[in-house]
């Protein structure tokens, strides 16, 4: 091995801080991938499934991608109160799979929300890493964003469609956390884990949870794919650096708020974003 290699793999074993480390587990892999496709399945596998049909879709029309849209919270209810239940209702649907992932790990050691780094131990370093994470990956990902779509390889995305309530941004608020909660925990904090139980190369664990994330972002187009793809890569080498889950849901967040509660507010006065 040259010592440029050497020097490159020294360099990536001290970015991940060598190998993660996971619970003891009684299951074989076998049974850990299984229940991982399971989870995956009734949660964002299934989108990912959506995503690749909905993309595939787009591009079969008439209508160009740089032209076609697509909408996130949309209204569900013409009645106000109704609108209403419904996204309360898909709001708190929406974290169970994240709840099941940390029972599941939770029944192997003592606490999962701990494992996962979801407690209140380091929170004033978890807000600090989780605001610079969102502007590192916010600012180059809204540019990705606006070029993908002006070069025809991305819709446009509505990010919000829910009209003007009084609860339109608490609703908005929660939707962005819930996002964050489902995605960080499944597809770090549990994947990374059961993936690592079960045998599978750091590497792999990394880039396998980063392309899935991509995936079920691909009904916005090829621009939103990749854009998710790096931001797993991003967030997912920070998640081996302090093996913590709730920096991760602070950055995801805050994106999310930013994106909806800023297009629902902004969206009639800045070109850009119709």
């Amino acid at each position: 091995m040259t010592s440029e290699r050497r020097g490159a793999r020294a360099t990536i074993a001290a970015l991940w801080r060598g190998p993660l480390q996971v619970p003891a587990t009684p299951y074989p892999p076998r049974t850990l991938v299984t229940e991982t496709a399971y989870l995956l399945l009734l949660s964002l596998g299934a989108s990912a499934i959506y995503s690749i049909l909905s993309i595939i879709k787009s591009l079969q029309s008439t209508v160009s991608l740089g032209h076609q849209t697509s909408t996130l919270n949309a209204s569900q209810a013409q009645q106000s109160w109704l609108d209403l239940a419904y996204q309360v209702v898909g709001i708190g649907l929406g974290v169970v799979p994240a709840l099941l992932a940390i029972h599941l790990i939770g029944r192997e050691i003592r606490s999962g929300r701990a494992y996962f780094g979801l407690d209140r131990t380091r929170l004033p370093s978890d807000l600090g890493l989780g605001a610079l994470l969102a502007a590192c990956i916010g600012i180059p990902g809204l540019v990705l964003y606006v070029v993908a779509r002006d070069l025809g390889a991305n819709t446009t995305v509505v990010a919000s469609a829910l009209g003007e309530h009084w609860w339109t941004v608490p609703v908005l608020i929660a939707s962005a956390i819930q996002n964050a909660v489902l995605e960080e925990v499944v597809m770090v904090g549990y994947l990374f884990t059961r993936w690592t139980q079960a045998g599978g190369r750091l590497w792999v664990v990394v880039v396998g949870s980063a392309l899935i994330r991509g995936s079920y972002h691909l009904y916005q187009g090829f621009g939103g794919f990749v854009g998710n793809i790096v931001m797993g890569l991003i967030l997912g080498t920070v998640y081996l650096r302090t093996r913590r889950v709730l920096p991760l849901i602070i950055t995801h967040s805050i994106l999310d708020i930013v994106s909806f509660v800023g297009y629902s507010l902004l969206h009639d006065h800045i070109g850009w974003l119709r």
